[in-house]
């Protein structure tokens, strides 16, 4: 017999872009498919932000295709556990938040809070740096003077205030066709070898025998799983009503799954096209040493015979910076709200964050110069890396719990996945630790 879960409660909705988007009546398939869709676009704007530029461009130029293989398991990883938010936030209606300040006792639950804020603050940096850069490249200021402009992104986020939740997602919509029509603009003017390309997406333990490679991988997957994500799509998926018997349930976690899989493909396709266009321009030209992404700006220029290759490039890593602001932002809300209960209007929330970021970049730039972007933009996404096992660990539990999940708890094989998915990612991590302190 049919259980649902003993928790279940009314949606919870992200102060100041909150909103209930309803499935009407005798909706057809592909009405249905247009209500549910859009949390995955959100979360999937996060797989491709300057921290991704930055170690699938330094992953291209060192190794050429061979990492591909890479972008393409972090991403099959980031469906899995974006799945796994969206039926706990669709079948309990509480976010992952919620339910670790629940489930855990209180210092267990502030350790997890702080954690989460220093992921934001890692991928917040990321997106300082980038735009920072995108402002260098395009407008010619210096770098600690883009790292300033950043901050006018709380004027945007302002201006967003008390707007429904699909507007939200009808810009992230935009500014993602923006990133993939200068990406793949961008492959026109490149010769990749395709064949090589097929070739790179084949798994490979040679490839990450020393640790210069499994570092970068490593960065890859900390750019690709996103730690903070997984606490906003289980928030975020409550913005449709959805029907509390079984089939409502089903229907909104299948729907859902769809959205998600499509958005992360997409991702995938856009960092993918990012590493191959790296590897097209610089590592077959026998570049291997470009690991700033404002050396990639200027190289492309006589590597593929036209100034509009890197034109798309600056204005590609403008709108990725940009877009990663507004999932940030809603991000950090719901962490606040879920860990601490503590709610404070977005572009309050927005000016902390980018503050907390704004004075590690400007220290990095002027102490390490302006080229040492790429290496910072690396190194805030293995950060990341190191921070999503606080994250992965509490999901995997509360999914897997039949008291909490009822009926929709995690399949036996879903559970073993998932483990192994985090044992995966935490040996990564411990051996990349061990390393630096070797």
């Amino acid at each position: 017999m049919f259980r649902l879960p003993t928790t279940a409660t009314a949606p919870f909705c992200p102060s100041e872009v909150s909103g209930s988007v309803a499935v009407p009546p005798h909706a057809t398939i592909w009405q249905k498919l247009k209500v549910y869709v859009g949390p995955g676009l959100l979360i999937s704007i996060g797989y491709m932000d300057p921290g991704n530029w930055a170690t699938s461009v330094q992953a291209g130029s060192q190794f050429g295709y061979q990492l591909l293989f890479v972008v393409m398991l972090s991403s099959l990883a980031a469906i899995v556990l974006q799945c796994l938010c969206a039926r706990l936030g669709i079948v309990t209606g509480k976010d992952l938040a919620v339910h670790s300040r629940e489930n855990y006792p209180p210092a267990v639950g502030k350790g997890m809070w702080v954690f989460a804020e220093l992921s934001i603050i890692a991928c917040d940096l990321a997106e300082v740096l980038g735009c920072a850069l995108a402002f260098k490249l395009l407008l010619g200021v210096s770098l600690p003077v883009g790292v300033l402009l950043t901050a006018l992104d709380t004027v945007i986020v302002l201006g967003l205030q008390g707007r429904g939740f699909r507007q939200v997602e009808a810009i992230i919509l935009g500014l993602v066709v923006t990133i993939a029509v200068c990406l793949f603009a961008q492959l026109a003017f490149v010769k990749a070898d395709w064949q090589a390309v097929v070739q790179g997406f084949v798994p490979s333990l040679a490839a990450l025998s020393s640790r210069e490679p499994l570092y970068l991988a490593i960065g890859v997957l900390g750019a690709t799983v996103m730690p903070h994500n997984l606490y906003l799509h289980s928030s975020i998926v409550q913005t449709r009503a959805v029907k509390r018997d079984r089939a409502g349930l089903l229907e909104a976690i299948r729907y859902t799954r769809v959205d998600t899989t499509v958005s992360l493909l997409i991702a995938m396709a856009i960092n993918a096209a990012i590493l191959i266009l790296a590897a097209s321009a610089f590592h077959r030209s026998g570049r291997t040493d470009v690991v700033d992404l404002d050396v990639a700006y200027h190289l492309l220029d006589p590597i593929t015979g036209t100034s509009l290759a890197a034109i798309l490039f600056g204005v590609g890593l403008f709108a990725a910076g940009q877009s990663s602001t507004f999932t940030g932002t809603i991000a950090g809300q719901v962490i606040m709200e879920g860990f601490l209960k503590l709610k404070i209007p977005c572009w309050q929330r927005r000016l902390i964050t980018r503050g907390l970021a704004l004075i590690p970049a400007l220290i990095g730039v002027v102490t390490l110069g302006e080229h040492s972007v790429g290496r910072l933009l690396v190194l805030s996404q293995v950060v990341l890396s190191l921070q999503l096992p606080f994250a992965m660990f509490p999901l995997i539990r509360l999914t897997g719990r039949r008291d909490l999940m009822g009926d929709f708890a995690n399949p036996v094989w879903l559970a073993a996945l998932a483990w192994m998915l985090f044992l995966g990612i935490g040996a990564a991590n411990t051996w990349l630790v061990v390393q630096l302190f070797i």
